[in-house]
């Protein structure tokens, strides 16, 4: 019988790479697709997009690095350009929740809009019967589970990413360990065996991101005012620089390293702080989440959730509305920003998520957020 055909998406990083290797030993016949999201010089001139020492931008090396892993793989690699595609339905939702002074996840976009749409669709093409990526994350009979390796798992991005979406996935190490991926790949010597993982948004790459930003929303610097004295403390460079429960950064003299942000009053052009990481002005109860993509069988009364990548579960209850849910938290919680993801599990299965709408404290919505 003709082998199973899986079109991977190859990033250039190990990850992928050792996804690669994982599929070949279960006996598919493997291709690799390379997407190119970004085009790095669009801003060059404004910004300087990055290169390497030798003259050559982060994204021409990760295709090269992808290539070299390909050919020693001996997997054939194509490359797609998703450049208008991305920029119309992931970098245009950035830009437009930063207006709003919302916090966006450009990457949980990303992932619903291209990587589990735009590239399922030229996977097709090449007669894939699967599609894989190297997501640290599981599926089981249908369900999206978190990866082995827990500090790795994926699953808050993959949140806004549907069940037919899902269908005919695969995620080769979303079993394994990290630490057992870097071996795999130092024992095929790999050219991606010790290559730094990628952090932050994609388009950003290394480059600092109030330079980036006033490419494309003009700084307007205002007030920063203590929400608690009504004192003016300093100047901001822009509200879009800034997220709830930031520490770093604020230009407040002596104290930067006490004040928190707590808010934005768009009107105004003011940004609130307060003096503290346990300011009861960075708490509140609940929250209403909207554009709800939901995994589970049915809707759930209770569960865990997270507000951001590397928090730790809350313990939440849910009230289900016609197109939102109120998530009521069983304590308080920290600097829930609006514009983030909400998303829920229940013990091992993520069901999916929304984004965070408006922030409460005792059924009222923040004023400041």
């Amino acid at each position: 019988m003709a082998k199973k055909k899986v079109v991977i998406g190859m990033s250039g990083g190990v990850d992928s790479s050792v996804a690669a290797i994982v599929l070949q030993k279960q006996g598919y016949d493997v291709i690799g697709l390379f997407m190119r999201n970004w085009d790095s010089m669009a801003d060059g001139e404004l910004d300087g997009a990055p290169t390497t020492s030798l003259g050559i931008c982060p994204q021409e090396v990760d295709y090269n690095d992808a290539k070299a892993v390909c050919d020693k793989l001996g997997i054939p690699l194509y490359r797609k350009d998703f450049i208008k595609e991305y920029w119309d339905y992931v970098f245009t939702y950035f830009l437009d929740e930063l207006k709003k002074g919302r916090t966006p996840n450009p990457d949980i976009m990303c992932n619903k809009y291209i990587k589990f749409d735009m590239f399922i669709k030229e996977a097709q093409k090449l007669g894939a019967d699967y599609i894989a990526t190297g997501h640290y994350a599981r599926l089981l009979d249908g369900k999206l589970l978190r990866a082995v390796d827990r500090n790795k798992d994926q699953t808050y991005f993959l949140c806004q990413v549907s069940k037919d979406q899902f269908k005919n996935v695969l995620f080769p190490i979303g079993d394994m360990l990290k630490s057992e991926v870097r071996k795999i790949a130092l024992e095929y010597d790999l050219i991606t065996a010790r290559k730094k993982d990628s952090t932050g948004i994609c388009f950003i790459g290394e480059r600092n991101f109030t330079n980036f930003l006033k490419n494309y929303l003009p700084n307007q610097p205002g007030d920063i005012v203590n929400i608690e004295t009504n004192e003016v403390l300093g100047k901001h460079i822009g509200l879009m620089n800034y997220t709830i429960g930031q520490r770093r950064g604020l230009n407040v003299g002596g104290t930067d390293d006490r004040m928190f942000v707590v808010g934005k009053n768009l009107e105004k052009n003011i940004l609130y702080v307060c003096l503290g990481e346990d300011n009861e002005y960075l708490l509140s109860d609940s929250c209403v989440v909207e554009d709800l993509n939901y995994l589970g069988d049915k809707k759930i009364s209770e569960c865990t959730c997270k507000f951001r990548y590397r928090q730790e579960d809350v313990k939440v209850n849910l009230e289900w509305h016609n197109d939102v849910v109120i998530v009521r938290y069983q304590e308080k919680v920290k600097a829930v920003t609006p514009g983030q993801a909400c998303v829920f599990y229940l013990g091992e299965e993520c069901l999916g998520g929304g984004i965070i709408k408006e922030v409460r404290k005792k059924e009222k919505k923040l004023w400041y957020l």
